[in-house]
């Protein structure tokens, strides 16, 4: 079988082609470029899609995974060389199932290619079921480790034996533990146990039947006493009710005695009412808060009058401080004024006399300096000493009458200073300014007080006109239903008769009404007038007639219980049978339960049996498949490991020729493990896979280095002149290696 032609609409393919060549195609695109979903095409269009497969945590099943990309349904198609003839497949959606849809004709034609339905194709054309395809031919997924399956055991077991195929160890147990489990699993499901349950319910019903026949007797005994009980407790009871009917009756009575005193207390008070009406609860209310007011202005009239007298008397206290001898009939700032004006005098006085004092001892100096002078040039010039003796004499005498004139101005300006001062027992003006500052205080403080006492006196005769208007009011509206009241006592004691006489009248009309249910409750619970007849007196009961309700409760509940049971009883007697056909029963039961563990026994030792012989031939296991396998590994890897050992687990063992012993693939690096698992997939295929289909690789050369990719390529197209061969890669390397290499087919996505 060769694959001509591939046409996918499949994840994000869009009616894309891919055209392999006969040998090998390498076909190049990079991450994302569609080489995984060319290749899940490629096994969905053999084995179908599984349409029951449902997302998980990190897992998207095919039929969701690969819904194209576009939104189209999905569909596909392949044209192949199958048999020497061409064949195309086609799947498509059909109603709401994708890939539903199947058909398979020779190409060109409508002709159907006979035998090959949906559900074998892959097989079919492949010669192998979808276990052993993708454990061998399909490399699709990037993951070249290898696990066995049911199929694939048996196709490697037919190496070893004579080719016989139809059963595998796996298969042969899985049928043994299958017997086995339907007669015991885990000691508790299986034809055994129940047969070992069976068995003991039998017996189990053989001692039931005893203690049934048993407790049937016990319980008719009790059953009759039971009964005795319950109807003396019913005769008791009827007392009870017979006095608890008189004891209404009487109740009924009183409760009408009630209602008719009820009843006269609210007529006499709507009488009342009716007489002074009022007006409604709303305006009485109202008018007790006014009357509530007026008591808070006369609190406030006579705190305010309190506070008037306090202040009138520190307003007078004031005033009298305020006065002053020095500036009687003066407000302060005039006190103030006239102080400076006294200080600006002062100050004008004491100018001139140090501008006089400045002028006499400026003239006192020249003087003295000028009579020496003067004398001492006129000596000089005349030379008569008497002459210059006389003129120095007349200018000490003229500065010795400056200094007494300069004295006397001065003392007469202190005598006006002292004159301005004096009245006022001051030395200074800063005493003067200072003692005018303390009259304008006190003068300020006065009319401060006499302010306050003023808007006291204000509030509070605001207050006792408010006050006057609102009794005048309170009095005008109290007197339209009660003219009598003449003062504030009077109006309280009418509005508190007002508001308490609707208040007793609500009281009487629910006291009535209350009387009246009361009265009907009675009447609803049977009670009326034959209180009043003659009833013979009953005997008391011992019990109470709660105790007695409760006691007969008691019995009747006991005896519905007893009774139950009874029929139980009774019944189970009659559904167990006869106790012959029991012990039969128990015995075949024995007889079968023995040959069941017979049984049980013989497929252990059968199990135990195959177990040994899987041993021994795993020591042998497929000879022929470890060679082809070693021979495709020494290939890859330069001959440095030459033996390769599988069990039958698939899982592999390489040995090298300095080795003693093999060593699992586990120990080895991930590229050496893809190679070892590269080597077996291709055995696998040479051997098992007879009709040699196409061998898909993906990136399955992704770790090799560049020395064994080249020895895989080379092995690789060596097999490709056998057996087609498609290998996805994202890199350069490879093409680079192939080069110009005959019968090789290049493809770019």
């Amino acid at each position: 079988m060769r694959i001509k032609s591939m046409t996918a609409t499949f994840g994000r393919l869009n009616k894309a082609r891919l055209e392999p060549g006969p040998g090998l195609t390498l076909i190049h695109a990079p991450n994302e470029g569609g080489k995984s979903t060319w290749a899940a095409f490629w096994r969905t269009m053999l084995y179908g899609i599984d349409t029951r497969g449902r997302d998980k945590k990190g897992y998207l099943a095919d039929k969701n995974r690969y819904q194209p990309w576009s939104g189209a349904p999905i569909e596909g198609e392949i044209t192949l060389d199958y048999e020497g003839r061409d064949i195309t497949i086609r799947r498509g959606p059909q109603g709401n199932t994708p890939f539903g849809a199947f058909s398979a004709v020779y190409t060109g034609t409508r002709e159907p290619v006979p035998g090959l339905t949906a559900a074998n194709c892959g097989e079919l054309l492949t010669g192998v079921g979808a276990e052993v395809f993708t454990r061998s031919a399909f490399l699709g997924d990037g993951n070249l480790s290898l696990t066995t399956a049911p199929e694939l055991e048996r196709r490697i077991a037919a190496l070893v034996t004579s080719g016989e195929e139809d059963v595998s160890f796996s298969q042969a147990m899985e049928r043994l533990k299958g017997w086995k489990n339907r007669r015991q699993v885990n000691k508790s499901v299986g034809e055994i146990p129940k047969l070992d349950r069976e068995l003991a319910q039998v017996r189990e019903n053989l001692a039931q039947l005893e203690e049934t026949a048993a407790l049937s007797a016990r319980l008719e005994g009790e059953q009759a006493a039971l009964v005795r009980t319950r109807e003396g407790l019913e005769r008791q009871a009827e007392v009870h009710r017979v006095l608890a009917r008189q004891k209404l009756d009487h109740r009924y009575a009183q409760a009408e005695a009630d209602y008719q005193t009820a009843r006269k207390q609210l007529d006499s008070l709507e009488e009342e009412r009716s007489a002074h009406p009022a007006p409604d609860r709303e305006e009485l209310k109202k008018a007790q808060g006014e009357l509530q007011y007026l008591k808070v202005l006369d609190e406030e009239i006579k705190q305010g009058s309190a506070a008037l007298t306090e202040a009138e008397e520190a307003s007078a206290k004031a005033r009298e401080a305020a006065k002053d001898e020095h500036f009687t009939g003066m407000t302060g700032d005039e006190a103030v004024a006239k102080a400076a004006e006294i200080a600006a005098s002062v100050q004008t006085s004491q100018e001139k006399q140090e501008k006089l004092k400045r002028i006499s001892s400026r003239s006192t100096v020249a003087g003295l300096i000028l009579a020496p002078l003067f004398g001492g040039g006129v000596w000089l010039v005349s030379r008569s000493i008497m002459f210059a003796a006389i003129l120095a004499l007349i200018i000490c005498v003229g500065v010795a009458g400056n200094l007494l004139w300069t004295r006397s101005i001065v003392q007469a300006s202190e005598k006006r200073i002292s004159a301005l001062l004096s009245p006022f027992g001051v030395q200074t003006p800063e005493e003067l300014a200072a003692l005018a500052q303390n009259y304008k205080e006190r003068c300020q403080a006065a009319d401060k007080a006499a302010h306050e006492a003023e808007v006291i006196r204000n509030a509070v005769t605001e207050r006792q006109s408010k006050r006057d208007i609102a009794k005048s009011e309170l009095l005008n509206f109290v007197h339209t239903f009660a003219p009598e009241a003449s003062d504030m006592f009077g109006c309280s004691a009418a509005l508190s008769r007002a508001l308490n006489l609707d208040h007793d009248l609500a009281l009487a009309r629910e006291r009535a009404s209350a009387a009246r249910r009361r009265l009907d409750d009675l009447a609803a619970q049977g009670a009326g007038h034959d209180g009043a007849e003659e009833v013979p007196e009953l005997p008391v009961p011992d019990m109470g007639p709660e105790e007695t309700e409760r006691a007969l409760a008691q019995a009747a509940e006991r005896l519905d219980q007893v009774s139950a049971r009874l029929n139980q009883a009774r019944g189970t007697l009659q559904a167990m049978g006869d106790p012959a056909a029991l012990a039969a029963q128990a015995e075949e039961l024995e007889t079968r339960l023995a040959r069941k563990r017979l049984e049980l026994d013989a497929l252990a030792a059968a199990m135990d049996a195959l177990t040994r012989a899987n041993t021994r031939l795993q020591e042998r296991f497929s000879p022929e498949l470890n060679r082809l396998t070693g021979q495709f590994m020494a290939r890859l890897t330069g001959d440095k490991y030459s033996a390769v050992s599988l069990t039958r687990e698939l899982e592999g063992f390489v040995q090298t020729g300095g080795d003693v012993l093999p060593r699992s693939a586990l120990y080895l690096s991930r590229g050496t493990a893809d190679q070892l698992y590269l080597a077996l997939r291709l055995a696998v295929c040479r051997l098992c896979l007879p009709e040699k289909p196409p061998i898909l690789l993906d990136d399955a050369l992704a770790s090799f280095d560049d020395a064994r990719l080249e020895r895989a390529l080379e092995l690789l197209w060596e097999l490709s002149g056998e057996q087609q061969l498609l290998l996805f890669t994202c890199q350069k390397r490879e093409g680079e290696v192939l080069g110009d290499t005959p019968g090789v087919t290049r493809v770019e996505l």
